[in-house]
């Protein structure tokens, strides 16, 4: 039987739960952050297994109710109970895991959203399709997808489009994160917020109306995990803004990428374990992931290499020819690699994806895929894969 058909709602049977604890089934201490005593709240949260065994089948309810340990849905409980809940979604293992971790906890979500940015790897789109019947199972909504929609004139609607139009890298490549705020999130925050006018123009959501009358905010959670990429990488993030809260469940519990992993795994099964998300021409990708998508996406490769020569030999390059001596071009295509530039001179900051992928035999003498080789490409994608972040559905084959 499939998943999706083996599931019962959770959330359904969670609020059963909490209608029974009304008529004094179960104490409301356990949902009201499990503040008594060690040995009442183990009793307590048995409990609430029991209740759940009782109307889940068996196999999906051990599956999922034996993920967390009492401390860990109490830690969740105690941050997330009775706030108004807005996952963002990434596609990615990280994420995907948090919608675990929240559904297993019992925790209510009002939103889970998706920024488009229209240069996700094809199996991201693939991914958070094939979650929405899981997600509409656990009694939560299916995923919004938010895109940013762009003036008629501009000449572009996505990423891509935004880089080759104005002869750019994406920002990242510059140590900057503006195109993550302007397409993702700036096209989720106007999801809520509304927009006034322009081509995003759109009513406020009536959650945003809502907790505007009552004086509540919302809680944005997103999926940084307890590794030390992810560690380095929320260090100082703030946990509230001028309009959001925000929590990262997954680092209240200690969980980290291979955690994450194993909990897709056990849950879903290994057909949901997802790729890492992020644009296919990311600046952050490493030398693994630059084999892996010539092997699998040639020609999302070729894409990226045209995108990063438009960039560097535009109007707007900032490849200085007499810093190095030759233009970008002559030494992408004669040299092994770049001299200790002061300057970004790639997609890869510090070195070209063109010149990359010339020195390793990627590509022929006209910057095409070798096709015949993508088997080749694939292995070599899985002796460089290293740990931690490099941990996804192409670590689980």
């Amino acid at each position: 039987m499939s998943l999706v058909l083996e599931v019962i709602s959770f959330c359904d049977i969670i609020s059963t739960f909490k209608q029974g604890m009304e008529h004094g089934v179960i104490q409301q201490e356990l949902f009201a952050g499990m503040e008594t005593g060690t040995a009442a709240r183990d009793s307590k949260v048995t409990s609430l297994r029991e209740f759940v065994r009782g109307r889940v089948r068996a196999s999906w309810a051990s599956r999922l109710l034996d993920l967390l340990t009492h401390e860990q849905i109490a830690a969740l409980r105690a941050v997330l109970c009775g706030r108004r809940i807005v996952v963002c979604f990434g596609g990615g293992v990280d994420s995907t895991a948090l919608l675990i971790v929240l559904v297993a906890a019992g925790i209510d979500i009002d939103l889970i959203t998706f920024a488009n940015t229209g240069a996700e790897k094809p199996e991201t789109y693939a991914h958070v399709a094939q979650m929405n019947p899981v997600l509409v199972s656990w009694g939560y909504s299916e995923v919004v997808v938010c895109r940013k929609l762009t003036k008629p004139n501009t000449g572009y609607n996505d990423l891509e489009g935004n880089c080759l139009e104005n002869q750019t890298l994406p920002s990242l490549a510059f140590g900057l994160k503006s195109c993550s705020i302007k397409w993702k999130q700036g096209p989720q925050d106007q999801y809520l917020m509304g927009v006034k006018s322009g081509p995003n123009a759109r009513d406020p959501h009536p959650l945003w109306l809502e907790v505007r009358t009552s004086g509540e905010r919302i809680l944005k959670l997103i999926g940084y995990d307890s590794g030390r990429a992810d560690l380095r990488r929320s260090k100082n993030l703030a946990t509230a803004d001028a309009v959001f809260d925000y929590a990262y469940p997954l680092q209240i519990i200690g969980w980290t990428r291979a955690d994450c992993v194993k909990a897709i795994v056990q849950v879903l099964g290994p057909a949901y374990v997802p790729i890492k998300s992020a644009c296919w021409f990311c600046p952050a990708s490493k030398q693994w992931e630059l084999f892996w998508l010539a092997a699998h996406h040639p020609e999302l490769f070729e894409r990226a290499l045209r995108l990063e020569y438009n960039a560097l030999t535009g109007r707007h390059s900032r490849f200085d020819v007499m810093e190095f001596g030759a233009t970008w071009e002559e030494l992408v295509r004669t040299g092994d690699r770049f001299p200790s530039p002061n300057t970004t001179v790639g997609l890869g900051r510090s070195f070209s994806w063109n010149q990359w992928a010339r020195v390793n035999g990627v590509v022929d003498e006209q910057f095409r895929v070798r096709r015949e080789l993508s088997s080749h490409f694939a292995r070599q994608a899985d002796a460089l894969r290293q740990d931690d972040n490099a941990l996804d559905a192409r670590a689980c084959a």
